[in-house]
C-alpha cells in the first residue's frame, strides 16, 4: 500500500471515528442526495423536507402511517463549514405570487431535520431517545463524476477523453476544441495563456454536451461546468492533450503544467470533497433525468448508462457494522429516482420506473456491486400537473394538464405562463429495453410546467412516500 493509500484511508477513519463518537449520544443518518443537471435535487430536498415538517399525506411510509412520528423540525447543521441549504428560500420560489422553481444545485450545502418519534421495539422504548437527526447533504453529480480521477494520471484521463470526444455525437459539439488541440504540442514551452485557452474551449465543448439537445451525462471535470467559488482559479485552467495513456512530460513544457495543474484539481478539489463529506454518508439518493436522455437518443441513453456505471463505482458501498461505524461508515442503501414523473400520464410510471431499474442494474454488475441495497423508482417530488382526458377525432388521449412556463412550445404553439393546457405526452414501450435501443422522433414530448398552486398544507406528489420509506423507514425502531 502506498503512503497516499494510507493518508488516505486514515481521513476516512478519522471522519468516521469524530460521527461515531457524536452518534452515540445523538443517533444521526448522513443522506447525499445528488443527480446530474437537470435532475430536480433542490426541488427533491425542498419537497422531502416539507412534507415531513407538515407531516403529509405518505401511506407508504409506515412509521407515520401508524401514527408513530410526533413532530419534525430543523435544526443548525453540525458542519460550520458546510453553506446551509436555503429551505426557506426555496419554499419561498415555490409558493410566493410569482411562483417558480428553485435554482438548481451549485455547491455543496448541508440541512440538518430532527424527527421524533415514539419507539416500538422493547429495546428501543427502554434505551432509545426517540429521536434522530437527518442530515441532508446536497452536492452536484457532476462533482461525482470526479471520483475516478483520484484512480488516473492526467494522461490516462486526456486519452480516455480525447478518444471519446472523437465519437459521435460528441464530435460535432468537439470541433472548435478539436481545431485548438490540433496546434498543441506537449513538449512545447508552458503558455498559461494557452493553457487558459484550451480550458475555455474544453468547458464550452463540455456545457454542449450537456445542453437539452444532446442531454449528455458524463461530463468531468465537474467544477468545470459548476465552478462555485473556483471560477477563473489556476486549479480549472487545464484542459485534455491529445497523449498516449503512458505519456510523460518533461518540466517546463506545457504538458507537464498541465499535468500539474490536473494533479493538483485531484489534490484540492476532488479528494477534500471525498474525504470531508462524501465518504461519511450513509445512505443516498441518485436522481435521474432518464426521459431527456430518452429523448435525446440512444446516444444520450448510453452515455447515462456510462455514467450511472462511474456514480456506482464511486461510492463506498457495504453493510455497516461496529468496525465500520467507528472506521468509516459504508453506504448500505441507494435509491436511483427517474424525476419528472408527473410529465407522463400514470399509465407510463411504471415503465419510467422499470426502465431506470434496467439501468441501475446494468450499472452495478459493471461496478461490481455488494454488500449494500439498492432500487429504483420514478417519481416527481412536486406534482406540477394533473391528468385529463382529451378527445381528439373520436380517440380519448390520456394526457397531462398544467400551466406551461412562459416561452413553452410545442409546435407551433408558444405557451403565455398563465394559461392551462392539456398536452399528449407520449407512451413509453412496454418493455424497458426496447425504450433503450432508441425511440422514434417525437415519441414523447413535454414541457415545463409552473409549480402547482399550493392548495393546502403540503405539496402533490407522486411516489415521495416510497422514497422516505426506502431511504428512512428502517431507522425507527
Amino acid at each position: 500500500m502506498s503512503w497516499t493509500s494510507v493518508i488516505d484511508t486514515s481521513r476516512i477513519a478519522a471522519g468516521g471515528l469524530a460521527d461515531f463518537a457524536t452518534g452515540l449520544t445523538s443517533p444521526s443518518l448522513r443522506l447525499g442526495v445528488t443527480g446530474l443537471s437537470r435532475a430536480g435535487k433542490t426541488v427533491f430536498i425542498t419537497a422531502l423536507v416539507h412534507a415531513l415538517l407538515k407531516q403529509a399525506r405518505l401511506p407508504v411510509f409506515e412509521t407515520q402511517s401508524e401514527g408513530r412520528i410526533l413532530r419534525a423540525y430543523l435544526e443548525p447543521q453540525p458542519n460550520d463549514d458546510l453553506p446551509r441549504f436555503a429551505y426557506e428560500k426555496h419554499l419561498e420560489a415555490l409558493t410566493g405570487e410569482n411562483r417558480h422553481w428553485p435554482e438548481s444545485t451549485r455547491q455543496i450545502s448541508q440541512l440538518r431535520l430532527t424527527i421524533e418519534y415514539a419507539p416500538e421495539s422493547f429495546f428501543a422504548r427502554n434505551f432509545s431517545s426517540g429521536k434522530l437527526h437527518v442530515d441532508i447533504v446536497d452536492y452536484p453529480g457532476e462533482w461525482l463524476l470526479d471520483l475516478p480521477l483520484m484512480q488516473q494520471t492526467y494522461a490516462q484521463w486526456s486519452a480516455s477523453v480525447v478518444a471519446l470526444s472523437r465519437k459521435s455525437p460528441r464530435l460535432e459539439l468537439a470541433k472548435n476544441w478539436h481545431a485548438h488541440l490540433s496546434t498543441l504540442q506537449t513538449d512545447a514551452r508552458a503558455d498559461e495563456l494557452q493553457a487558459v485557452k484550451a480550458a475555455e474551449l474544453f468547458t464550452t465543448y463540455l456545457a454542449s454536451c450537456r445542453n437539452r439537445q444532446a442531454s449528455l451525462s458524463s461530463l468531468p471535470p465537474g467544477r468545470f461546468l459548476m465552478p462555485g467559488d473556483l471560477e477563473g482559479s489556476p486549479l480549472l485552467s487545464f484542459a485534455p492533450l491529445d497523449v498516449t495513456p503512458d505519456q510523460s512530460f518533461e518540466s517546463g513544457t506545457l504538458g507537464a503544467l498541465m499535468e500539474r495543474r490536473y494533479q493538483s484539481y485531484v489534490s484540492h478539489v476532488v479528494k477534500p470533497f471525498y474525504f470531508g463529506h462524501f465518504a461519511r454518508l450513509n445512505r443516498q439518493i441518485v436522481l435521474v433525468d432518464v426521459m431527456s436522455a430518452l429523448n435525446a437518443g440512444v446516444h444520450a441513453v448510453g452515455d447515462l448508462r456510462s455514467a450511472l456505471t462511474d456514480i456506482l463505482a464511486s461510492f463506498r458501498l457495504g453493510s455497516n457494522d461496529i468496525v465500520s461505524n467507528v472506521f468509516g461508515k459504508r453506504i448500505d442503501k441507494v435509491l436511483f429516482a427517474a424525476t419528472k414523473a408527473d410529465l407522463l400520464h400514470h399509465t407510463s410510471h411504471d415503465r419510467l420506473q422499470s426502465i431506470l431499474r434496467l439501468l441501475a442494474s446494468e450499472a452495478a454488475q459493471k461496478a461490481e456491486f455488494s454488500g449494500a441495497t439498492y432500487d429504483a423508482l420514478a417519481l416527481s417530488a412536486i406534482r406540477a400537473t394533473r391528468e385529463a382526458t382529451v378527445t381528439r377525432k373520436g380517440e380519448e388521449l390520456p394526457c397531462i394538464a398544467g400551466t406551461p412556463e412562459k416561452g413553452e412550445k410545442i409546435g407551433s404553439e408558444v405557451f403565455d405562463g398563465a394559461t392551462e393546457a392539456a398536452i399528449f405526452p407520449g407512451d413509453l414501450p412496454l418493455h424497458p429495453q426496447a425504450a433503450l435501443q432508441g425511440l422514434s422522433e417525437g415519441a414523447l414530448q413535454f414541457v415545463k410546467f409552473r409549480p402547482p398552486l399550493l392548495t393546502g398544507e403540503t405539496f402533490p406528489h407522486i411516489r415521495l412516500d416510497r422514497a422516505v420509506e426506502f431511504l428512512l423507514g428502517d431507522r425507527f425502531p
